[in-house]
């Protein structure tokens, strides 16, 4: 029993175990912990340093590649492209990138992106560096305009004035032509600046042209300057010669665009920015008056109109006044036959200086105003223009070229010409012509030609005979009759009638049918016809190659 108790542990006296549940830091749990403050650091930084993302449309993909392709402004890096993808209607790509912080601000309506490639235009060569690198997207940010994520890229690099000194001007002109984005601009064949832009209009009528002036030139841009195209050569072939101008060997072979004041016109103030002017065709045109006061009038002619064509000049005594505007070709049912109808237009501007009735010498604008008061008043227009008429004003077909057989419009006195005046048709006020001088000469030695042909020297040919017969017969009694008579008077009588039978021979041999004269007269009237004959086969030559009267025909020059 001793034993067995003393191995039984005392419960009794064993003090009671209590349990504490121990709450303290970890170490373990610092690493994650830093590691997710790193983390979350990061993905805050990453969230307040990303840019906007934006999509720009091109029409090629041609050298882009997803996140290679970098977008640049300056050759600083502002973006990154990390898609492309085919438009829905497979009519170009959609790139897909994503742009620096510092960028956000620029993305407006006005900011234009475009993919920089090797490339030779204008004269310049440009982008040699991504022969090597790549293509990028270059970027030519704007703060102003509305903000946007979606831009549709420029095809051609633009010319980036925006940073330059300088201005801007638009050139409004009917047609392109041959310049394009960088074209070189001139003043006195000095280069000033270029073209930047070109777009249509509105109504898509005309083209304007956007170019870029360097300080200081563009001081010399005043509100009366003439911009004019200067690509390719001018020529001109007048009675002084051939003359020739051009720019630059650059805009023969790309096309350019000059600008200058006309020698005789005084400096107006200097020319605001964005102002618009007029491009014209050549510095020929530049140079010519620009008038407002155009009266339109119809002429018909009846003759071969070739080699007269719109735009070729109306003309009073070798000043022009205005120009032809169309040349049509009618066909009348009821009368069988063709007219002509040739549209011109009259600048009375074009005349420097008027005579009043009251003898009072009239210029500048005091001529001016007195054209204008009666702009409208077309009764007194048609009143004057009968006046004209009256006198024997009409218009004439001339050549004004033989090389080119060109034709012009020239409007002279003709005293004797017929009775005309003023007719209104299809709104249009009708002015008399007259033919040409090369038509006239044909119509006159053709009228003389034809009263000729009604000469009947046949018939007067056989009168002659008949009387010559009869006359012999008279004779042969007066010789019988002279046997009766005084032997004195017998020699005289016989010597007279041999006398007057020899003048009538003469008359036979001159007058009759086999007479010289009868022979001559005929032989005339053969050589009148192939003589007009000939004058219509070289008026026919003529029209066919005017250039004959200088150089002669064809077979001459070998």
């Amino acid at each position: 029993m001793s034993s067995e108790s003393s191995l039984t542990p005392n419960t009794k006296n064993a003090p009671e175990a209590q349990i504490q549940t121990k709450r303290s830091f970890s170490v373990i749990w610092v690493i994650p912990i830093i590691a997710l403050l790193i983390g979350g650091g990061l993905v805050f930084k990453a969230l307040s340093e990303k840019g906007p993302t934006i999509t720009i449309k091109f029409e090629t993909a041609e050298g882009l590649e997803a996140d290679k392709t970098k977008i640049k402004f300056k050759d600083v890096e502002v973006g990154k492209v990390v898609s492309i993808d085919l438009l829905d209607d497979l009519s170009g790509v959609v790139v897909k990138a994503e742009m620096s912080k510092e960028a956000e601000p620029f993305m407006t309506e006005n900011t234009r992106f475009w993919v920089v490639r090797a490339r030779v235009a204008a004269g310049e060569v440009s982008g040699l560096g991504t022969l090597f690198s790549g293509a990028y997207i270059g970027c030519s940010p704007s703060s102003e305009g509305k903000k946007q994520k979606h831009f549709t890229g420029l095809e051609t690099p633009p010319v980036l004035t925006n940073d330059l000194p300088g201005r801007h001007f638009v050139l409004e002109a009917k047609t392109l032509g041959s310049l394009d984005i960088g074209a070189p601009v001139y003043y006195r064949g000095i280069k000033v600046g270029q073209v930047v832009q070109y777009d249509f209009d509105e109504q898509a009528e005309a083209v304007l042209i956007k170019v870029f002036i360097n300080d200081p030139f563009q001081q010399k841009v005043r509100q009366n300057t003439r911009f004019w195209n200067a690509s390719g050569i001018d020529m001109t072939m007048d009675a002084t010669g051939v003359k020739m101008d051009t720019q630059s060997l650059v805009t023969i072979m790309l096309g350019g665009v000059a600008f200058d004041l006309r020698p005789h016109d005084q400096p107006k103030p200097q020319a605001e920015d964005e102002r618009e002017f007029l491009l014209y065709e050549n510095h020929e045109t530049s140079q010519e008056d620009q008038y407002t006061i155009k009266r339109y009038y119809l002429m018909y002619f009846d003759q071969s109109v070739r080699g007269l064509n719109p735009g070729a000049p109306v003309e009073i005594m070798g000043i022009q006044v205005g120009e032809v505007v169309s040349v049509e070709l009618h066909y009348d049912i009821r009368a069988v036959e063709f007219r002509i109808p040739v549209l011109v237009v009259l600048e009375p501007e074009r005349i420097h200086a008027v005579i009043t009735e009251e003898g009072e010498l009239v210029k500048g604008e005091a001529k001016e105003e007195a054209i204008e008061e009666n702009e409208d008043e077309v009764d007194e227009i048609t009143a004057r223009g009968n006046k004209l008429v009256k006198k024997g004003l009409r218009g004439q077909l001339k050549l004004g070229n033989l090389l080119t057989g060109q034709l012009y419009i020239d409007l002279t006195f003709y005293p004797d010409a017929p009775p005309a005046s003023l007719i209104k048709e299809d709104g249009y006020l009708v002015f008399p012509t007259v033919a040409a001088p090369l038509e006239q000469i044909v119509h006159r030695v053709d009228n003389i030609l034809k009263k000729i042909e009604l000469v009947p020297f046949g018939k007067i040919s056989e009168e002659l005979q008949a009387a010559i017969t009869e006359l012999t017969a008279t004779l042969k009694q007066i010789k019988g009759v002279s046997g009766k008579v005084n032997q004195e008077t017998i020699p005289k009588v016989n010597a007279s009638l041999e006398r007057l039978e020899e003048t009538l021979a003469g008359l036979e041999s001159t007058l009759g049918p086999d007479s010289a004269l009868n022979y001559n007269a005929r032989q005339i009237s053969s050589e009148l016809a192939m003589a007009i004959r000939s004058i219509r086969s070289l008026l026919s030559y003529l029209e066919r190659d005017p250039q004959a009267l200088i150089l002669g025909k064809e077979g001459d020059k070998q």
